[in-house]
């Protein structure tokens, strides 16, 4: 293995690094983004925890904290094989369109959040008004995301 680019070995490891980037900054933990990438361009088996942390180059129990949180947020799965010992991870079918789907109900909360807040701050309008149409999107988000992921399942086919 290259000490300079750990996991070089595997298909698409800098376009999974990028994507886990994104990820992270978009505010999910930098391993379990880059678990879930390098799971995205897995062997059609899976991987191992001693697979990802090499391809990953992180220790085995970074991998195993990072595959705990993502098989409890149901992104990933552990799969078992008779007759290995080893378990294997890969991502859940649907696992994309149901992460989408799922944030539904913490949209609808928000906007509930956010009518209490302009309903607390009458004296100042356009702070109402702002609040007010950040719920008013959330509320077109929590009814829209579920939908849409529909919508995708059935034109796939």
């Amino acid at each position: 293995m290259d000490d300079v680019h750990p996991g070089t070995a595997h298909p698409g490891v800098e376009a999974a690094e990028q994507a886990a980037a994104m990820l992270a900054a978009a505010g999910m933990a930098r391993m379990p983004a880059r678990v879930m990438m390098a799971l995205v361009g897995s062997p059609d088996e899976g991987y191992t925890a001693a697979e990802l942390a090499d391809r990953l180059g992180v220790s085995a129990a970074a991998v195993s904290g990072a595959v705990r949180y993502l098989i409890s947020m149901r992104l990933i799965q552990r799969l078992s094989r008779p007759g290995d010992r080893r378990d294997r991870y890969d991502l859940v079918d649907d696992a994309w369109a149901g992460m989408i789907a799922s944030n539904a109900p913490l949209y609808a909360a928000l906007a509930t959040q956010m009518d209490r807040i302009a309903d607390e701050n009458g004296d100042a309008p356009v702070s109402v008004a702002r609040a007010r149409d950040v719920a008013d999107f959330l509320r077109y988000l929590t009814e829209r995301m579920p939908q849409l992921a529909d919508e995708w399942r059935a034109q796939r086919g």
